[in-house]
């Protein structure tokens, strides 16, 4: 049995878990591909392949090009680059993975706090022979607005009470209840974006979000506040955000998620004033990738021992 694995970036899929029980040939890739060509040419042999987030596109034009395809496992239990329908139809089962949320929590924090701080300009000046080049700007008795308040906005606002933040939070269809019960007050989209000193989002992309954050919605921030965005590009108009960056009309934003990943090096957003990037690293921890990978493991036992486990299809005999 061949097992490969897409976007190994760091060549530590293999070092995360025991991949010897599995009586098989694992060949990871450490780079993206993105053309289909050449992604078919390097899973033509593969039995089973293991995609990591949403890396990779495995829609329907690739799926039908793989005649030895029979199980595709994606990190987390969710992966909307997959083709979960075509799978089934040529019956290759696709399997999830559980995944720890608190390291995207952990991540925005960081990222609440360079930014609000200006850590890496801070660094960059002292590496450069200058002492304290810009006043920070404090977090206690400001206001956290978090677009979305699932498991990971949840506990996003129980932290922000710990800096002693004011919590107003939006969703399509989060109650007053809902909001309360995580120490935060709901407000309408509007007043969120234009009340908050740090808008930061935690929103599943789907065609409700996608653009959801546009010029009109930057233009309601205050030319002091910040947006920080872990979750998903395409909820954001990177155009506008580039645009509003640098125009000041706001103060600035850190972002972990692009339009197209690994970045191209002439991206805007790179070159873009007042900003904090890291490369989508919200799930990238040593604690995250053992648990990732030893369910991998999991999925793959459990699939040749016939009781798949985490199955996200259905496939047809």
């Amino acid at each position: 049995m061949r097992i490969v694995v897409l976007d190994d970036y760091l060549d530590a899929v293999t070092g995360s878990a025991d991949w010897s029980v599995l009586p098989a040939e694992v060949v990871t890739i450490n780079r993206h591909i993105a053309g289909e060509d050449e992604l078919v040419a390097a899973l033509a042999g593969a039995d089973v392949v293991v995609a990591t987030r949403e890396r990779t596109r495995l829609g329907r034009s690739v799926l039908e090009k793989l005649p030895r395809l029979r199980l595709l496992v994606t990190t987390g239990m969710r992966n909307a680059v997959i083709d979960l329908d075509a799978a089934a139809e040529r019956g290759v089962l696709v399997c999830g993975t559980r995944g720890n949320k608190r390291s995207t929590v952990e991540l925005t924090w960081g990222l609440i706090l360079a930014v609000t701080r200006d850590i890496p300009g801070q660094q960059r000046s002292l590496r450069e022979g200058r002492w304290q080049s810009s006043l920070g700007v404090g977090l206690g008795g400001r206001t956290l607005g978090l677009l979305g308040l699932g498991d990971i906005g949840g506990a996003m606002a129980r932290i922000a009470r710990a800096f002693e933040m004011d919590v107003i939070a939006w969703s399509a269809h989060l109650t007053d209840e809902r909001a309360a019960a995580h120490g935060a007050r709901r407000v309408e989209k509007d007043e969120l974006m234009a009340r908050a000193d740090v808008v930061s989002i935690h929103l599943v992309l789907s065609q409700r979000t996608r653009g959801l954050v546009g010029a009109r919605e930057l233009g309601l921030m205050q030319p002091t506040a910040y947006l920080v965005n872990t979750s998903r590009a395409g909820i954001v108009d990177t155009g506008a955000l580039v645009a509003a960056l640098r125009d000041g009309t706001i103060a600035g934003a850190a972002v972990d998620v692009f339009d197209v990943e690994p970045v191209p090096p002439d991206a805007d957003l790179l070159g873009a004033p007042r900003t904090v990037l890291t490369p989508h690293i919200g799930f990238v921890t040593a604690e995250e990738y053992r648990l990732f990978y030893g369910d991998v493991v999991e999925d793959i036992s459990a699939w040749l021992a016939g009781s798949p486990v985490r199955t996200l299809n259905d496939p047809e005999p």
